[in-house]
């Protein structure tokens, strides 16, 4: 009987798009749900601290900027953990022949 085969991973491309909607979402259906998990939470708290800390004349994106900043910041590494995890999966189906 044959091993069964490795499901190949989501595209890097697709988890990108993912977490650029949704933040922590690359992350969760990249493998990491815990990681994705703190980086929503995060983004949450830090745009909720910079939007009680300013005042109503601040823009939109200005009260919620810390929280951006996060979000911004989980982007490159979803990005980074499904694109390792293709290249890897790659090479083994390369190595299997």
């Amino acid at each position: 009987m044959a091993a069964p085969t490795k499901r190949a991973p989501l595209n890097p491309y697709l988890v990108l798009l993912v977490a650029a909607v949704l933040p922590g979402a690359g992350h969760v259906i990249a493998g990491k749900p815990y990681r994705g998990l703190g980086f929503a939470l995060f983004a949450l708290l830090i745009g909720g601290y910079t939007w009680i800390t300013t005042t109503p004349e601040h823009s939109f994106i200005g009260r919620i900027s810390g929280g951006i900043f996060v979000w911004a910041m989980s982007l490159p590494d979803a990005y980074q953990i499904a694109r390792m995890r293709y290249e890897v999966w790659k090479q083994d189906m390369r190595a299997k022949g």
